[in-house]
């Protein structure tokens, strides 16, 4: 039995934001935003956060924006495993 392997598809910028725009500037909902582009709505949902949180961090270099993405990423790991722990 062969397994195949799916490849991930790839959206450019401007599809992305497309996207998004459908729910942030036209009141659609992300699913049905997401049902009309043939897509899932956890994308749409997961492109906006990514550009809000791009737009928070304008101001920053690149530098910058990777280090605040680790401390992000750092931060929520210990904060699930205190959780998790607390719910033993």
């Amino acid at each position: 039995m062969t397994t195949e392997t799916r490849k991930r598809r790839e959206y450019t910028e401007d599809f992305k934001r497309d996207a998004v725009a459908l729910v942030t500037e036209q009141g659609c909902k992300p699913s049905e935003a997401a049902r009309s582009l043939g897509i899932g709505d956890n994308l749409i949902r997961r492109w906006k956060r990514e550009f809000e949180e791009e737009a928070s961090s304008a101001g920053l270099d690149s530098n910058e924006r990777e280090e605040l993405k680790r401390l992000r990423k750092a931060i929520l790991k210990k904060a699930s495993a205190y959780f998790a722990k607390e719910m033993k």
